[in-house]
C-alpha cells in the first residue's frame, strides 16, 4: 500500500501512530498558508515548529525515513501529489477544531482519509452521557472519563517496518495552485524570521518531564503562584505533539508508583479533553455565546490599554508583558486577565480570544475559546456570569511578594509590594510612565452584572 502520512500536531518520531502501520510511505508536513498568512512574520510559534521539524527529520532518518516539507494550501498540495503519483490513502491524527475538520473533509474528497487517535486520549464521541449527549459540566465528564479510561488509552504506538517512497526530501516544496517551486529549507523562505525562544522552550519534552518530577508533589498548591516555577511547561509540546499525551500518562503512572498524588495533574489533562469535546460538538462556540446574549461593549481605547499593558492594574499588565515577550502566560494570570477584560473592561470576549490566539505559544483553539467563554460568563457553565475575579485580591494572594509583577514590570521594582493589591493606593500613587487604573473594580463589576441581567 502506498500511503501518505501527514504530520500535523504530532511532530515526533517516538510513540507516533503514523509510524505504526506497515507499507510504502511518503511522510509530509504542510506549512498551511491558510494559517500562516494570518500570522505576523515574527511569530515565535513558527520558529518552535521549524525547530521541531528539523529534529523530526533527523530522527526519521535514523529509521531510514525522511520528511518532505510543503508550503501551500493542503488541497493544492494533495492535488499536486496525486498528479505526480498514485496513493491509496492519507493517514493523519485527528484534529477537531472547526477549521481542521473542514480542511480534512476537503482533503478526503481527493483521497481516502484514515484518522488515527493521537492528539487526545478520547475521541469526541467517546465520553458522553448515557443518552448520547455531551457533558456540559466538567466534574461529571471527568468521572465518566476516569471510568472509561483503561491501559490501552496510554499504550505506546510501536513503529512498524516501513519503506520510504522516493521523493525530493530536501528543501521546501512551494505549491501554489498548479505551480511548484523548490525553496531553500529556511524560515525566511516562508516569510518568517527566526525568533528567540526562552531556555525552557528550547528544552526537549523529556527533559521537562524530568524537571517536573521534583515539583509534582507540590503541584496542587504551587501551581497557582505565578512567581513559582511549579508547572510542567508541557503545554506547547502537547499542542504541537513533540511529546505524546500517552507518554505523559505513562510517566504519571511511574510517579504514582513512587507515592506521588498524580490526580491533580491528571485532572488538568482531562480538562483539555473536555474542552476539545465541547468544541467538536458545538463548533459555533468559536465565535458565538453558548449562554446569554450580552456581547460586551466595544471600546477601542480600553482594548489598546489592555494589549499594550497600560491598564494601570499591575497583575494584568505584568501578564500581558509576559505574553508579548515570551509567548507564555501563567494559567492563573490568564484567568485574571480574561476576567478583567470581560468583566471590568466589558470588552467582547472574542477580541481577547483573538489577541491570545495571536501571541500564545501553546495556542489551542478549544482550550483558548472555551476558557474565554468561561471567563466571560457566556460558556457552558450553568450560572457563570456572577464569577468576577478581583485582580487586586488575586495579586495579594498569588503574588504575595510581588515577584511576578516586578519581573515583568521592572519600572515598578521599587514600589512597595502591598500597593499592588490595594486599588485605592494605586489610584493615588504617582510614578513615571505608569498609569492609574483605567476602571474602578467595584463599579465596573456592578456594571457588567447589570448588563447581563438586562440582557436575560
Amino acid at each position: 500500500m502506498r500511503r501518505i502520512i501527514w504530520f500535523r500536531r504530532d511532530l515526533r518520531a517516538e510513540d507516533n501512530p503514523l509510524l505504526s502501520h506497515e507499507g510504502d510511505i511518503l511522510p509530509i508536513f504542510i506549512f498551511d498558508t491558510d494559517i500562516l498568512e494570518k500570522l505576523s512574520p515574527n511569530d515565535r510559534r513558527v520558529t518552535f515548529i521549524f525547530n521541531a521539524l528539523i529534529r523530526l527529520k533527523e530522527n526519521l532518518k535514523t529509521r531510514g525515513l525522511d520528511l518532505a516539507l510543503f508550503y501551500g494550501k493542503p488541497t493544492d498540495v494533495f492535488r499536486w501529489l496525486l498528479a505526480q503519483e498514485s496513493y491509496h490513502d492519507v493517514c493523519a491524527s485527528g484534529d477537531y477544531d472547526p477549521y481542521a475538520r473542514q480542511r480534512d473533509r476537503d482533503v478526503s474528497h481527493l483521497l481516502p482519509f484514515t484518522y488515527l487517535r493521537d492528539t487526545y486520549l478520547f475521541e469526541p464521541d467517546e465520553v458522553l452521557k448515557n443518552d448520547g449527549s455531551p457533558y456540559l459540566v466538567f466534574t461529571p465528564f471527568y468521572n465518566r472519563a476516569k471510568a472509561l479510561f483503561h491501559p490501552e488509552h496510554m499504550a505506546e504506538a510501536i513503529a512498524a517496518p516501513q519503506t520510504l517512497i522516493p521523493y525530493e526530501y530536501e528543501g521546501i516544496h512551494h505549491i501554489d495552485g498548479d505551480t511548484h517551486t523548490l525553496l531553500p529549507p529556511s524560515l525566511s523562505s516562508l516569510g518568517f524570521s527566526e525568533q528567540p525562544l526562552t531556555p525552557h522552550q528550547k528544552l526537549l519534552p523529556e527533559e521537562k518531564l524530568k524537571r517536573f518530577a521534583s515539583k509534582l508533589s507540590h503541584y496542587p498548591h504551587d501551581r497557582d503562584f505565578m512567581a513559582l516555577d511549579a508547572t510542567s511547561g508541557l503545554s506547547s509540546d502537547l499542542r504541537f505533539g513533540t511529546i505524546s499525551i500517552r507518554r505523559v500518562l505513562r510517566w504519571l503512572v511511574e510517579q504514582k508508583k513512587s507515592g506521588v498524588d498524580t490526580e491533580p495533574f491528571f485532572r488538568q489533562l482531562i480538562f483539555r479533553e473536555f474542552y476539545a469535546m465541547l468544541l467538536a460538538h458545538f463548533p459555533r462556540l468559536t465565535t458565538q455565546n453558548f449562554r446569554y446574549p450580552f456581547k460586551g461593549i466595544e471600546n477601542s481605547d480600553y482594548f489598546e490599554a489592555f494589549f499594550t499593558a497600560r491598564t494601570g492594574v499591575p497583575i494584568v499588565d505584568a501578564g500581558i508583558r509576559e505574553l508579548l515577550s515570551t509567548g507564555e502566560m501563567h494559567n492563573r494570570v490568564r484567568m485574571i486577565c480574561a476576567s478583567f477584560f470581560t468583566k471590568n473592561l466589558l470588552l467582547p470576549w472574542q477580541w481577547g480570544e483573538r489577541f491570545f490566539a495571536e501571541h500564545l505559544m501553546d495556542y489551542d483553539a478549544s482550550s483558548n475559546i472555551l476558557s474565554w467563554q468561561w471567563s466571560a460568563g457566556t460558556g457552558v457553565d450553568p450560572q457563570p456570569y456572577f464569577r468576577i475575579f478581583n485582580p487586586y485580591t488575586q495579586s495579594g494572594k498569588f503574588d504575595q511578594e510581588g515577584l511576578y509583577i516586578k519581573t515583568h514590570l521592572p519600572a515598578l521594582s521599587n514600589v512597595p509590594t502591598k500597593v499592588f493589591s490595594d486599588e485605592a493606593a494605586l489610584t493615588k500613587y504617582t510614578w513615571d510612565d505608569y498609569p492609574h487604573p483605567i476602571v474602578d473594580h467595584r463599579q465596573s463589576s456592578k456594571s457588567v452584572l447589570e448588563h447581563f441581567k438586562s440582557s436575560l
